[in-house]
């Protein structure tokens, strides 16, 4: 183990040592969130933060860090590169929080939307960084892969109820792939469908929003990398982490090391069940909800549905909220 990997996991026993909050929660962006530049401020200001791109840097045996600061951007946009990526920018930002002690409270759970449930599973301790650097990248490698044999592309339906776009979902042949927020939903499948599926929801008073995407992700379209991932997923010794972590395909907690495996083989080509997710933890009591990672992503979705919320990004730990708050 290098220094740099002994680095980020003392990070993660400190997370597990700090005083508990019961209404906090810890929330992870997947793909999408990524921009040039993500996790330089960090890397500048935190030891720790240095440390984390380090890693990756040397279990991947490329210059990620050089990708996420400087790009080019399209090469960072690659699935097979964005989702390690995104995963290391994130992990940079906590680590760079916990050592600022902007974030000086253990949180009640932890989730991540898609790609960052893999963030989360870390921070929980259930798996090691230097794992899931492997994981993810083979995770983003099968993806795009199956994106090209299997031509699919994403868009977001938003101003319509999840019952609508479910009809017009069966009318048109696209699959609900992300349940994002009470009026959003993200819709996936082969082009024509998406399309007569954004035509449909505009009738129904919504908007149909193309996402830019390598494939369908989280529906059948991705079944065959599904399949091949879990062989890979096999080879994981998984733990059982210390921090709840809510997982995307049944909006609970993941309850065993065994659970984990089964829903990250799972996950691929299940839908996102993020609003179901977030209602889990308002239900147990949460009520401040952290972003760590690039950009204000899952904390934006959040602010519309739930405005009595305290919602941080701790992208911006210079905002004053975030220490008073966390």
């Amino acid at each position: 183990m290098t220094q740099a990997q002994s680095d980020i996991s003392v990070s993660i026993k400190a997370l597990h040592q700090l005083p508990i909050d019961s209404q906090l929660a810890l929330l992870f962006p997947g793909q999408g969130a990524q921009k040039l530049g993500m996790g330089f401020e960090a890397s500048q200001s935190s030891p720790s933060a240095k440390a984390v791109f380090q890693t990756a840097d040397e279990v991947l045996r490329t210059k990620l860090s050089r990708l996420c600061f400087e790009g080019p951007e399209e090469e960072l946009t690659r699935t097979v590169n964005a989702q390690p990526a995104m995963l290391t920018a994130s992990l940079a930002i906590l680590a760079a929080a916990l050592d600022s002690r902007t974030l000086h409270k253990r949180p009640a759970f932890v989730a991540g939307h898609s790609l960052g449930e893999y963030t989360a599973l870390v921070a929980a301790g259930s798996l090691l960084f230097a794992d899931v650097l492997r994981l993810v990248r083979e995770r983003g490698r099968l993806m795009e892969e199956a994106g090209t044999e299997n031509a699919g592309t994403m868009a977001a339906i938003v101003g319509l109820s999840e019952e609508t776009v479910s009809d017009v979902c069966r009318l048109s042949g696209a699959e609900q792939c992300n349940f994002n927020a009470r009026t959003q939903t993200v819709i996936g499948g082969a082009p024509e469908v998406v399309d007569t599926a954004c035509r449909l929801a505009k009738e129904r008073g919504g908007r149909g929003l193309p996402m830019k995407v390598a494939g369908a992700f989280h529906t059948s379209l991705m079944g065959s990398a599904a399949r091949n991932f879990e062989s890979v997923l096999q080879r994981v010794n998984a733990q059982e982490p210390a921090i709840p972590v809510v997982g995307n395909v049944a909006a609970k907690p993941i309850a065993s090391a065994a659970d984990l495996t089964s829903e990250l083989g799972l996950q691929m080509a299940t839908p996102v069940r993020w609003y179901q997710s977030i209602l889990y933890m308002i239900d147990a009591g949460v009520r401040t909800f952290v972003e760590a990672g690039p950009g204000q992503t899952l904390i934006t979705m959040l602010k519309r549905d739930f405005p009595e919320l305290t919602l941080i990004s701790l992208d911006r730990p210079s905002v004053p909220a975030a220490a008073s708050h966390v």
